[in-house]
């Protein structure tokens, strides 16, 4: 997580860098430097989970409420010295960073493998050098946050750049977390999560000016210097040689320091001793080794300019000023210049502009300031063909866009302003432009190619051309920061305007297509024939937006925007031949939930397009995602929509809201039985119904344990529960443990779906789930101990766990599902899950028992092959 060796090299090499500090007097001085503003802390939450969970037992399924009470220390602890804290929350996985994520997915499958190989050998949870954070705990944590009257926020891109922004924008005291990135990035000062002593509040800032002064750098060029180091975009092979390059022509190596060390002090030395005296005069890529990574440089760079700052690397130097009414476009790549070249869009506009230009130019490029202006300004260009120019628009739109020059194509490339003000700037870049095409705002206007950003969903939309009239959906993900291949095709006598969105900042490298023609992307109407999003009632995607933003739903924006959610590592036994992994056994529920959401998607084949799902699972090279088709599910009285469940106010629409959830369960069936079951139990109940129909291979026994457990765990204390110590660990108990887990976020993803008919704090963990009990309570029904025993001879939950087992039982009856114990099983019985050999056919039409018509193999459109094994029925 972050740059490439700078944590240890900030702590043996430069450990004057971290500064012991107190947040208490941090505090008290922030309140007299800025009167009547509350000091606020900006959490990573993300990066302090595994400090949080400081109960000794994680291998069993979580501690949680343990775990729950740890969290109410924490906020208290800041609320007594006036500390305000604001936690964010990662709310989905960037592109550019996927293989990042991969790449440590696979690493955890390592970890697990050696977890349950310990396990089976010491019969004991591993040493805490072998942590792995119990499943679900980012989910579940977000809703302790919530219900501890904590603001938590879930992002929209990569949390750590909405962190930072966060940070600069509102003044706040500082970040909290444990990412180098937080080094790099120009905002409010870093603090350590893994340092802080919660009892005294002492904790370890590292200051980036430091940190610069060590390295003779300047802040400027700290994100010049992650990207040459790699971090989680540029992969850390890309300037390997670039690195010992400099390394070996180091003078001041220091023999006392690590390898690691020595190269980040040498090429901090190349940026300052050589690559600083060209800046302004040269572009990077003449002096790197950028190759055919340009782009993916540049965005890296990019990723660490928060709104309104731009990079000094991003410039050249100027030429000429020149100054046209009130708007103001910067051309000086000298932090000590502050040449500027006011352009008028809109008067209203404050907007500046900051574009680069050849320090020798060759041509003159006219710039429109508007539809209703045609002043051009003179601006030089780059004969050279294909050069990128970076070009910021400013501290309010927050958007770069890298576009590409030649002096050979006859075209002109307008730059609009923003959504609102539908201003053009077009450039020309050959010497001969033939004409200027205003930018089209209907499906009635010419040719044009049109990038644009949608405020509400920041997704692009590429239009061009003269005959279509469609809209392009540029990528699948609304959210995060992006960046595509521009260039513009010589023989389109046609304009290019970019339309910038004012909420986030953007890097846009596109390619032109001259043979479709676009409708005004603004105009939200009938005529539009295609959204850029899953979902296009924009209405709906805005509800869905503020649930993910407020951190009140779970995956579901990911489904209606971009199509593509993940799941990380669950601790499950690759080897376990009896068990399948929760990937496959919940697979069904999250299919009709995509029916469900993407009702609106449906084509002509009334066939809903697929959701790429990134799931870890035991022989899963993660190569790519598993495409993944709804299914269609029978509710009584039909499927309501959306709108009906998520606006529909009225007494009665919690019941259909409540039939669509059970009808996400396939457990229609079953509604009166779970009706009568009391709260919290109702969602526990619902789950193991669909559990034990699924997985023939659970029995009584483990029927017993899940319902001891959560009727015993009412009348527990926390001081109890981190005194209770199992036996032994059983690695098939973790498993199970894990599984009920993920089984409860998965209730939050249908919960929210269907517009919330049951409480989230029925199937919050620490109201019916305790690892260790839990582990306890199976131990004792292998055993084959009396079910008042597992109750701890408490008549009044013996009365309530025989209720509950009935309509468990009584539900799986109707799917044909006999629950016994295992004494009733063969040696050989292994129930219908099976492990199948290599070169299986893994689908996305789901599986289920056959009764229920989905077999996992039954194959429909969208298919794929893989090479290794998985879960299926026999």
């Amino acid at each position: 997580m972050g740059v490439r060796g700078l944590q240890g090299f900030v702590g043996s090499t430069c450990p004057h860098i971290c500064t012991v500090v107190n947040f208490k007097e941090l505090a008290e001085h922030h309140r007299s430097k800025y009167p009547g503003c509350t000091p606020t802390i900006v959490v990573d939450a993300m990066c302090c989970l595994r400090y949080w969970y400081t109960p000794e037992s994680w291998i069993c399924g979580g501690q949680w409420r343990e775990y729950f009470s740890a969290l109410r220390d924490f906020v208290k602890t800041f609320t007594a010295v006036g500390i305000k804290l604001i936690f964010f929350f990662d709310g989905m996985v960037e592109q550019d960073k996927r293989d990042e994520w991969v790449k440590r997915r696979l690493k955890n499958n390592r970890e697990i493998s050696r977890i349950f190989h310990y396990i089976k050998s010491h019969k004991e949870q591993p040493g805490r050098n072998m942590f792995f954070i119990p499943s679900g705990l980012a989910v579940f944590t977000r809703f302790a946050l919530k219900t501890l009257g904590q603001e938590t926020l879930c992002s929209l891109q990569e949390a750590d750049y909405e962190v930072a922004s966060y940070g600069l924008q509102h003044n706040c005291l500082g970040i909290l977390g444990e990412d180098t990135d937080y080094l790099i990035y120009d905002t409010c000062p870093y603090f350590s999560i893994s340092e802080l002593c919660l009892e005294s509040l002492d904790t370890v800032m590292l200051c980036r000016e430091k940190l610069c002064e060590s390295l003779g750098l300047h802040v400027a060029d700290l994100p010049l210097l992650a990207c040459l180091l790699g971090n989680d975009i540029i992969p850390e092979g890309m300037f390997e040689s670039f690195r010992y390059k400099c390394l070996s022509s180091y003078t001041s190596v220091k023999e006392n320091f690590d390898k690691k060390g020595n190269i980040i002090l040498a090429v901090s030395d190349h940026i300052s001793k050589v690559l600083h005296l060209y800046q302004g005069e040269r572009k990077l890529e003449e002096l790197l080794p950028l190759g055919p990574n340009k782009a993916l440089f540049y965005k890296g760079m990019a990723s660490y300019l928060l709104p309104g700052q731009k990079s000094p690397w991003f410039f050249q130097k100027p030429k000429g000023v020149i100054t046209l009414d009130k708007q103001v476009i910067s051309m000086s790549s000298d932090p000590e210049s502050r040449e500027e070249v006011p352009m008028c869009s809109d008067p209203e506009s404050k907007q500046e502009v900051h574009m680069c230009s050849d320090p020798e130019p060759r041509q003159e490029v006219p710039m429109c300031t508007g539809p209703e202006s045609r002043q051009e300004v003179p601006m030089c260009s780059d004969p050279e063909p294909r050069q990128e120019v970076p070009m910021c628009t400013g501290p309010e739109s927050r958007q770069e866009v890298p576009m590409c020059t030649d002096s050979e194509p006859r075209q002109e490339v307008p730059m609009c302003t923003g959504p609102e003000s539908r201003q053009e700037v077009p450039m020309c870049t050959g010497p001969e432009p033939r004409q200027e095409v205003p930018m089209c705002t209907g499906p009635q206007s010419g040719q044009e190619v049109l990038i644009w950003t949608d405020p509400e969903s920041r997704q692009e939309i590429l239009c061009t051309g003269h005959e279509s009239k469609q809209e392009v959906p540029i990528c699948t993900d609304p959210i995060s920061k992006q960046e595509d291949s521009m260039c513009t095709h010589p023989e389109i006598n046609q304009k290019l305007p970019v339309a910038t969105d004012f909420e986030f900042k953007l890097e846009a490298l596109m390619c032109t297509n001259p043979e479709i023609k676009q409708e005004d992307p603004t105009n939200v109407g009938p005529e539009i024939k295609q959204q850029v999003t899953m979902v296009s009632d924009t209405e709906i995607l805005k509800i869905a937006r503020t649930h993910h933003v407020q951190a009140e739903s779970y995956l579901v924006y990911n489904i209606m925007s971009s199509g593509e959610i993940e799941c990380s590592n669950t601790l499950e036994d690759e080897l376990d031949q009896a068990l399948p992994s929760q990937a496959f056994i919940y697979r069904p529920i999250r299919q009709r939930v995509y029916s469900l959401l993407l009702e609106d998607c449906q084509d002509v084949a009334s066939t809903c397009p697929a959701v790429k799902e990134w799931f870890v699972y035991p022989g899963n090279p993660l190569r790519h995602p598993d495409l993944v088709r709804p299914l269609q599910m029978t509710v009584p009285g039909g499927t309501p929509s959306l709108k009906i469940l998520w606006l529909n106010q009225e007494p009665e629409m919690q019941v259909r809201r409540l039939d669509t959830l059970l009808a996400c369960f396939n457990l229609s069936s079953s509604r009166e039985e779970l009706q009568a079951v009391e709260s919290p139990f109702q969602a526990l109940c619902c789950l193991l119904i669909y559990l034990f129909v699924q997985v023939d291979t659970l029995c009584l026994e483990d029927l017993h344990a899940f319902i001891a457990q959560a009727l015993c765990l009412q009348g527990k204390s926390t001081s109890q529960l981190v005194n209770l110590q199992p036996d032994y660990i059983n690695p098939r108990a973790v498993q199970l443990g894990s599984l009920l887990v993920r089984g409860l976020t998965t209730l939050v993803l249908v919960n929210s779906a269907c517009g919330f008919p049951w409480k989230m704090s029925d199937f919050m963990p620490w109201n019916i789930f305790d690892g260790k009990l839990f582990h306890q309570k199976y131990l004792q029904s292998e055993k084959g101990y009396a079910v008042e025993v597992l109750l701890e001879q408490n008549r009044s939950r013996l009365t309530k766990f025989h209720n509950l087992k009935a309509v468990v039982c009584k539900a799986c009856m109707k799917e044909n599902r006999r629950i016994t114990g295992r004494a009733h099983w063969g040696s050989h019985h292994a129930g219908r899950w099976g492990r199948q050999g290599s070169g299986y056919h893994r689908t996305g039409s789901g599986y289920s028992r056959s009764s229920q018509g989905q077999p996992w193999r039954d194959q429909g459109p969208g298919s794929r092959q893989y090479e290794h094994d998985q879960w299926r029925r026999y």
